[in-house]
């Protein structure tokens, strides 16, 4: 299946700018840069019916453009075959401990590749489901428990009472400094004004409130358990970085990694190569939607955060042994 598009537009006679691909983005605001040039490099762009296919090529005012283009259809509630761990199912819900590196819903550059897609593919008739029965989730590269309704019902259930904060969702975090004490952070969180892909605080924002408490400090970094009152997206990651604790490894709140004095070469090749926000979603706490039994799931902590626990500890170990020395 596919879609044709066809784009037709004069150039101003004394344009502001004079390469193809500077007047496709003033023409037709609404596709990228990067879009319209490969249209041009594909050879679906004409200026006075003549195929141009250089994105460098003059413009001086008065052409006709015109674009045709063939767009395939990407179905994104298509089935795919993904794994996924399940850790408990019935025929109402699933919860499933999500791995890192997997995007819940389908979005901007993962179309196919997602929960979602995988959930239709275990089980074709979460299709008829609200959102295929996804009812919160977790970033591409945060791992840990997710519940999934199987029924209208049971979503509707769900949904509800995650809106009352009947659901407890617990993570747990490395955060980057040796934090005192644990606490709140109740700051309004909406999308960041330039970068449209990351949140930010802003006072207009929607309310956001997270709590913690430390499970471990070590000699510059904090193990910590978090409960989210409310589920904003970045949540978290946004409002350990405002609190000047931002989470060890993200890529976009993290900043860099903090090492302390002394630290061995081991210990810093594990830092360093620790490429994504150490957060886990490690307890689920529900009413089943229909039973109305209460339910809990606890997750370990995947292999990649076990280890820099474990590097932490050690590092922490070897200083305290050489000031005891």
């Amino acid at each position: 299946m596919s879609d044709k598009i066809e784009l037709n537009a004069s150039v101003p006679l004394d344009p502001i700018k004079n390469r193809l691909d500077q007047i496709l983005v003033e023409l037709f605001p609404i596709y990228s840069r990067s879009i319209l040039k490969k249209w041009i490099l594909c050879r679906c762009v004409t200026v006075n019916g003549v195929v141009v296919n250089i994105a460098k090529n003059k413009i001086l005012g008065g052409e006709k453009i015109c674009i045709n283009v063939e767009i395939k259809k990407i179905d994104p509630w298509e089935a795919k075959e993904i794994p996924l761990h399940i850790v408990y199912e019935d025929q109402h819900i699933l919860v499933i401990d999500k791995q890192s590196n997997l995007v819940v819903h389908p979005g901007a550059g993962h179309n196919h590749d997602t929960v979602l897609n995988a959930l239709i593919h275990y089980f074709p008739a979460i299709k008829e489901v609200p959102r295929a029965g996804i009812v919160h989730r977790l970033d591409k590269d945060t791992t840990g428990l997710m519940v999934v309704a199987k029924t209208p019902l049971a979503h509707a259930h769900l949904v509800k009472a995650l809106q009352e904060r009947k659901i407890t969702r617990e993570y747990e975090a490395i955060v980057i400094g040796r934090m005192i004490a644990g606490g709140m952070v109740n700051s309004p969180i909406s999308r960041h004004p330039t970068k449209r892909t990351h949140m930010a605080i802003n006072h207009f924002g929607k309310p956001a409130i997270t709590y913690y408490r430390i499970l471990k400090k070590f000699r510059s970094h904090t193990w910590l358990k978090l409960q989210l009152y409310t589920g904003r997206t970045h949540q978290i990651r946004v409002h350990m970085a405002h609190i000047h604790h931002p989470l060890v490894g993200d890529p976009i709140y993290g900043g860099r990694p903090r090492l302390p004095k002394g630290a061995s070469e081991s210990f810093i090749s594990t830092l360093y190569s620790f490429k994504r926000q150490a957060l886990h979603a490690s307890t689920l706490c529900l009413e089943h939607p229909i039973f109305g039994v209460q339910m809990k799931w606890n997750s370990k902590l995947p292999k990649d955060i076990a280890k820099l626990l474990s590097s932490l500890e050690t590092d922490a170990k070897v200083y305290k042994e050489l000031l005891d020395y």
